[in-house]
């Protein structure tokens, strides 16, 4: 595909569109591919939907906790949305160019959605620790009030911060290429198209990522460390299994995203590789979303019995 450029001021080349290498060094697999990643995204939009039908429909379902997994389900659907479609035109019109606009666009939605994981999934991990740790102030700490300021917060809270990065990354010239090998426009690969130095920004990231991944990481562990120390405490066997296992499911995801993202993230330019950043991010980005519902029903009595009620009445 032809480079677009145009001259700069201080007469540079600059890029003003992009080449999503994606899979193309796997020409003999497209179709392939193409047809896996539709199966995946049609699982993704039906088992997420499924669980925000199934919280919104049955009654024994209307707690604090269901609440926060429908906008976990919602916000998976939207995220695998920034990426997935993308992926699956290029595979089936073998047109991988993108502008720098819809580059930045993309970059700017995956950004702010990945923040409101990371905030959600902290979010969550608090409903638990009320729950398990204060029973008798729980309906009182959880009101249907609290739990939309938390939602809420969840979703607008990265939003200023990762508007703001996008914005500075590509304010960056991109001289050494147009070609962007990834699936989608992601940091790691953007920056090294960049001119110059970018230590400064490779700084910036580490910054943002402290902020909107290390923080809530380290929370979710704090109220999960106190959590433990609870349902150990806990009289009976029956009661441990119990509380454990309203946790477990969510504690499972927290390892995947965060596992995965953190080392993309968190690792200097110079130890990354195209093959190994394609690798981790199909997981955080579309393998995890994909599995999220099967993890939150195979592991939660609840939801399987309503969706049991919802199987008899259809």
């Amino acid at each position: 595909m032809k480079l677009e450029e145009v001259e700069a001021e201080d007469n540079v080349s600059t890029v003003v569109q992009f080449v999503l290498l994606g899979f193309s060094e796997l020409p003999s697999l497209q179709g392939f591919l193409s047809g896996l990643f539709s199966i995946i995204y049609m699982v993704v939009l039906i088992g997420n939907s499924l669980v925000v039908l199934i919280t919104r429909l049955d009654p024994a379902l209307h707690k604090p906790m269901y609440f926060f997994l429908a906008n976990f389900s919602i916000l998976e659907i939207c995220y695998v949305s920034v990426t997935l479609p993308r992926i699956l035109f290029s595979l089936r019109t073998l047109d991988r160019s993108i502008s720098l606009v819809g580059c930045a666009t993309q970059l700017c939605f995956f950004l702010v959605l990945g923040t409101t994981e990371s905030f959600l999934l902290a979010v969550m991990s608090y409903d638990r620790y009320v729950a398990i740790c204060k029973p008798l102030h729980y309906p009182l700490v959880m009101s249907p009030k609290k739990c939309h300021q938390l939602a809420a917060g969840a979703w607008l809270g990265g939003m200023p911060v990762q508007v703001g990065q996008t914005w500075q990354i590509f304010s960056l010239h991109f001289c050494h290429s147009n070609q962007i090998n990834h699936f989608f426009c992601d940091i790691p690969p953007i920056l090294k198209l960049a001119c110059g130095v970018t230590s400064v920004h490779e700084m910036s990231v580490y910054v943002v990522v402290v902020l909107v991944a290390a923080v809530p990481f380290v929370l979710i562990l704090a109220s999960y460390s106190k959590i433990m120390g609870t349902i150990l405490r806990l009289p009976t066997a029956q009661g441990r299994t119990k509380a454990f296992s309203t946790c477990s499911s969510h504690l499972l995801v927290v390892v995947l995203f965060f596992g995965s993202a953190s080392i993309t993230y968190l690792r200097p330019t110079s130890s990354h590789s195209a093959g190994t950043d394609k690798l981790l991010s199909l997981f955080y980005t579309i393998v995890t979303p994909m599995f999220n519902p099967v993890i939150y029903t195979l592991r939660n009595q609840d939801v399987l019995a309503a969706l049991r009620r919802l199987l008899l009445k259809t």
